[in-house]
């Protein structure tokens, strides 16, 4: 569990469900037994890349005070043998995708692992770029719940997954400024390490805590998410948003720890929100009752599952 990070896994597939629930909105039934296969395939696939990703990024861990008592530098385990547990869960949690939901899901989740383990992880040395692909890679999984339930990407599933990047800008930025001096120690080309002062790294974390709010407005709009929702999330997104000023006011250690814990408790808040605007006894407020036929032109009544009746 410390390989796989389960915490940081377990994150992952509640953005998932999150999406799937919020795409079966519409349904009638729930298919829980598709959830519990897409939960599970996307949980092993998440162990799988963290799996990887500390085989490759060891050295590196061994020297930050932050990282060095994960299990491969604190010699608890080979890096073949990580990098082998990544690829078994990796591969498993695919194939378990692939018949239980869709191939669009099972697709998805390949891309993700293949941007997180190949592309994101290997450019973290190299470039500030890596936190915008990191980001990317954060974004994809409640895409994949989105798909697992309907089997397609609407509008809903893409804005989802923006708001999902742009949380992780400020959040990964708060956690970067707090161990600027180890990612330094590591060796890693974090926007904190080169830039110093702080002042861009302050600028994006607000421009991206502001564009949550459009970001959240948009779902409201396209019909993903109700008037609770867009209440909800302005609240909270101009909280975020304080937190943000309030680091670029005064770059401390501990405004950078508020905002991170900010964060952290910002996306659940948020993602719960969704959900009871989306299944809960508002739900009414917003969306004919379940069963309900409307009425077509003709006078006849037109459901999409059974045809004209």
């Amino acid at each position: 569990m410390e390989l796989g990070k389960a915490r940081l896994s377990l994150m992952v597939v509640v953005t998932a469900a999150v999406g799937y629930f919020v795409a079966s909105q519409t349904m009638e039934h729930t298919n829980w037994t598709r959830l519990w296969w897409t939960c599970l395939g996307t949980f092993l696939a998440a162990v799988g890349a963290s799996a990887f990703n500390q085989a490759i990024e060891a050295p590196r861990d061994a020297r930050m005070p932050r990282t060095f008592k994960r299990p491969i530098p604190a010699g608890h385990i080979s890096r073949t043998h990580a990098a082998f547990v990544g690829l078994i869960a990796s591969i498993i949690g695919v194939a378990i995708l692939c018949p239980t939901s869709n191939g669009l899901a099972a697709l998805l989740c390949t891309v993700n692992l293949l941007l997180y383990v190949l592309v994101y992880t290997p450019m973290k040395p190299y470039t500030t770029a890596n936190t915008l692909v990191g980001a990317i890679v954060g974004a994809i999984p409640p895409m994949l719940g989105w798909a697992a339930a309907v089997d397609r990407l609407d509008a809903g599933a893409w804005l989802l997954g923006a708001v999902l990047f742009a949380w992780q800008i400020p959040h990964f930025l708060a956690l970067a400024w707090m161990y600027r001096a180890d990612y330094a120690k590591g060796g890693y080309k974090m926007l904190p390490v080169v830039e110093p002062s702080g002042r861009l790294t302050c600028l994006l974390a607000m421009l991206y805590s502001l564009v949550l709010l459009p970001l959240c407005v948009m779902l409201v709009v396209t019909g993903a998410a109700g008037w609770f929702f867009l209440a909800g999330s302005m609240m909270l997104g101009l909280g975020f948003f304080a937190l943000t000023l309030k680091l670029a006011m005064d770059k401390t250690h501990a405004n950078a720890r508020k905002l991170f814990l900010g964060s952290v408790l910002y996306l659940p808040l948020l993602m719960a929100i969704l959900v009871i605007d989306a299944r809960g006894p508002l739900d009414g407020l917003q969306k004919a009752p379940a069963g309900y036929v409307a009425p077509s032109n003709d006078g006849s009544f037109q459901d999409p599952s059974l045809g004209s009746r």
